[in-house]
C-alpha cells in the first residue's frame, strides 16, 4: 500500500466509527464488521473479500496508538485537499501533486543537492521534513529501570537518595539525526518514510518494520562519528530521588519524566524504581502498622501493670497490661506505625510474650508451688481434649 493510500483512506469511515472513538470502540466495531464480511461467511463473494481487507487494515492502523498518531496527524497534515497530477480538483488545496511529495528518493521534483533529503516530505510518518530538516513525529523516551536498597526506618519515614542513571538520548553531535554534522538522512525508499512496510497474507494485510531503515524511515549514507548513524548516545547523569514515606520491601515506584530523553521533542519516558529495604532488628512491618514482641514477666501478664515499649526513631512509650494477659496477645499503640501517603501514620501492634526464668530462687519455687496447690482443681487442657473426643 502506497503513502499515498495510507493519507487518502478513511478508517474511521471504513469501520463506521467517529474519529475520537475509543480503543475499545474501534475494537468492537472491527469484530462485528470482521464477522459479517469474512471470507469463510461469503464464499466466493469477491467484493466481501475486499471489504473484509479494508476492514483488517483500517483495524490494523487504528487499533494500534502510534500508527493511529501517525495516521491523524498524517491527514490532519494534508486536510486542506489533494489536487492530482492532471490539475484536477482542489482549488483550496496545496496546489500541487501528491506524488511529488513522495517521489524524491526515485529522482522526482524533490530531490536536492548538497545538504537535501533526496525527496520531498514522504517522511510524513516518522523522519524528518524536507530541506528545513523541520523535525516531525516526536519519538517518546524510554523507561527505565532502577533498584535502591533502603534501611528500615528510611523506608517508614521517607528518604532522599542519589540514583545514578545510564541511558539513551539524543546524540548531541548529529542532534539525533544519525548523520555527521552537515549532512542530512534521505528518506527510506522502501517504505517512504513510514518505517513500516505491508505484507499480504490471505485476506489479512500485515504490518512490519521496514529493514532497509529498521523502522526509522531514514537512511544515514554518511553516518555521524560519534553514534554511527545510530542517532542515540548513552549519557549518564546522577538524579537525586524522594522516596515517598511508608514504601515497602519489594515495591516499585514510578517517577513520570524522569526515564530516557524523547526523540525530536518527543516526551521523556518514567523512571521505575524497585525498592529493597533492610530488616530491623526488632521492628516489623505490617501494611502500615509497625510490629514489635515485648518480653513480660509472669506476674506482669498474670497481674496486670503498666510496661515501657520502644518505638521506632522516638522515645518509649508506656501501655497498660490487663490483669490476665496471655502470651501471644497484641495490644495496640495508636499512631506510632509507618507514615501513611495522607501523612498519618498506622499503628505500633505490641505481642506480648510471657518469659519462663531458667532458673528460679527458693521463695519463688516456694510461693509457685503453692500456686499450684491452690490451682490444682483447675485443668486448663479439659475444653481441648474435650473437643478432641467430639471431632
Amino acid at each position: 500500500m502506497s503513502t499515498k493510500d495510507y493519507v487518502e483512506k478513511d478508517y474511521y469511515k471504513v469501520l463506521g466509527v467517529p474519529k475520537d472513538a475509543s480503543t475499545a470502540e474501534i475494537k468492537k466495531a472491527y469484530r462485528k464488521l470482521a464477522r459479517e464480511f469474512h471470507p469463510d461467511a461469503n464464499k466466493g463473494d469477491t467484493k466481501a473479500e475486499e471489504r473484509f481487507k479494508e476492514i483488517s487494515e483500517a483495524n490494523d492502523v487504528l487499533s494500534d496508538p502510534a500508527r493511529r498518531k501517525e495516521y491523524d496527524e498524517a491527514r490532519s497534515l494534508f486536510a486542506g485537499g489533494f489536487r492530482g497530477g492532471g490539475g484536477g480538483a482542489g482549488g483550496a488545496g496545496f496546489g500541487f501533486d501528491l506524488g511529488d511529495l513522495f517521489n524524491g528518493p526515485q529522482g522526482g521534483p524533490g530531490t536536492g543537492a548538497g545538504g537535501g533529503f533526496g525527496g520531498g516530505i514522504g517522511d510524513v510518518f516518522g523522519g524528518l521534513f524536507n530541506r528545513g530538516g523541520r523535525q516531525a513525529a516526536p519519538r517518546r523516551g524510554a523507561d527505565v529501570e532502577s533498584e535502591v536498597t533502603l534501611d528500615f526506618d528510611e523506608a517508614v519515614d521517607g528518604v532522599t537518595v542519589p540514583i545514578r542513571m545510564t541511558s539513551q538520548s539524543p546524540c548531541k553531535a548529529c542532534s539525533g539525526t544519525g548523520a555527521r554534522a552537515g549532512t542530512t538522512p534521505r528518506v527510506c525508499p522502501t517504505c517512504v518514510g513510514s518505517g513500516h512496510v505491508s505484507r499480504g497474507q490471505g485476506a489479512f494485510a500485515l504490518s512490519d518494520p521496514c529493514r532497509d531503515c529498521k523502522g526509522r524511515g531514514l537512511i544515514v549514507d554518511d553516518p555521524c562519528e560519534v553514534c554511527h548513524g545510530s542517532g542515540r548516545a548513552t549519557s549518564a547523569r546522577t538524579m537525586q530521588v524522594r522516596i515517598p514515606a511508608g514504601v515497602q520491601d519489594g515495591q516499585r515506584i514510578r517517577l513520570k519524566g524522569k526515564g530516557a530523553q524523547g526523540e525530536r521533542g518527543g516526551h521523556p519516558g518514567d523512571l521505575y524504581i524497585t525498592v529493597s529495604v533492610h530488616p530491623h532488628p526488632v521492628f516489623g512491618r505490617k501494611a502500615d502498622n509497625l510490629t514489635v514482641s515485648v518480653p513480660v514477666t509472669f506476674p506482669e501478664a498474670a497481674l496486670g501493670g503498666t510496661i515501657e515499649v520502644p518505638t521506632l526513631g522516638g522515645p518509649p512509650v508506656k501501655l497498660k497490661l490487663p490483669p490476665g494477659t496471655a502470651n501471644g496477645r497484641t495490644l495496640r499503640v495508636r499512631g506510632k506505625g509507618a507514615t501513611r501517603k495522607d501523612g498519618t501514620r498506622g499503628d505500633l501492634l505490641v505481642t506480648v510474650e510471657v518469659v519462663v526464668p531458667d532458673q528460679l530462687a527458693e521463695e519463688a519455687v516456694s510461693a509457685l508451688e503453692q500456686y499450684r496447690e491452690a490451682t490444682a482443681s483447675e485443668d486448663p487442657r479439659a475444653a481441648l481434649f474435650k473437643a478432641a473426643e467430639g471431632a
